[in-house]
């Protein structure tokens, strides 16, 4: 079944108001080939709460999240930001994965931080998610976010994808569309306004009946920044999201 989310013109109090600081500490774990992942941990909420894994876009770290995810926690959702191989900085926030990854002489294309999105998986579902656990990817992981969703049906529940396309020239034109076929767990699709037609192909492909997606009146922005407070718009997507996470 498909289903827009449609924001009808409301007060939102939670997003409009200040989101107190949440604390968070820097963990580290080991992706299969060795490399030692970097990651944000957001954990107020006892392991019986919900998780998120949330995923950065191209060239940046998880300090993309560093606003977003003690807004989730705020709702009442625990969250570990990820730093790929495949990224750089943002928000004064360095990747250490990919310092480290460059240090071993490993690739850092996209499609080489599958084994990391993997590992924080794992990790995640193993030492810290005793409830649903859920995916969230910006950009080249959100596409990436429906490969591995696809694969790891044992321990995903939903999953949140921010402009995703099919961003992987050398794995074929139809590489997340093809895994896109396999879904079967709740998953929700946004993306600036003009980006739809890239990701309205995977969209179509999903089997899964609760499927959702969302698009701006406005222009809208790429990525999950498109809930960063600086944009005016970002309380559509707020509640485009919240909407969703609420049915899961």
């Amino acid at each position: 079944m498909m289903r827009l989310i449609k924001i009808v013109p409301v007060i939102l109090l939670l997003f409009c108001s200040a989101v107190h600081a949440t604390d968070s500490n820097t963990i580290f774990f080991k992706s299969k080939d060795g490399i030692e992942v970097a990651a944000e941990l957001y954990m107020p909420h006892p392991k019986s709460a919900p998780f998120i894994v949330l995923f950065h876009q191209a060239n940046w770290s998880r300090g993309e999240y560093k606003e977003i995810a003690p807004k989730l926690n705020s709702i009442g959702y625990n969250c570990m930001a990820v730093d790929l191989r495949s990224g750089g900085s943002v928000n004064d926030v360095a990747n250490q994965t990919k310092i480290n990854a460059v240090k071993a002489m490993k690739d850092t294309q996209y499609i080489h931080a599958l084994p990391d999105m993997r590992a924080a998986i794992t990790y995640a579902a193993t030492h810290f998610a005793d409830d649903k656990l859920i995916i969230w990817g910006s950009s080249y992981s959100a596409a990436l976010s429906i490969k591995v969703g696809s694969e790891m049906k044992d321990k995903i529940d939903a999953i949140l994808a921010f402009s995703p396309g099919e961003y992987f020239a050398s794995e074929g034109r139809d590489f997340i569309a093809s895994a896109a076929q396999q879904i079967d767990d709740p998953i929700f699709i946004t993306s600036a306004k003009n980006e739809k037609n890239a990701w309205w192909g995977i969209y179509v492909a999903i089997s899964a009946e609760n499927k959702t997606y969302y698009l701006p009146e406005t222009m809208g922005n790429h990525g999950s920044r498109a809930l960063w407070s600086k944009f005016t718009d970002a309380n559509g997507y707020w509640t485009a999201v919240s909407a969703f996470l609420s049915n899961i």
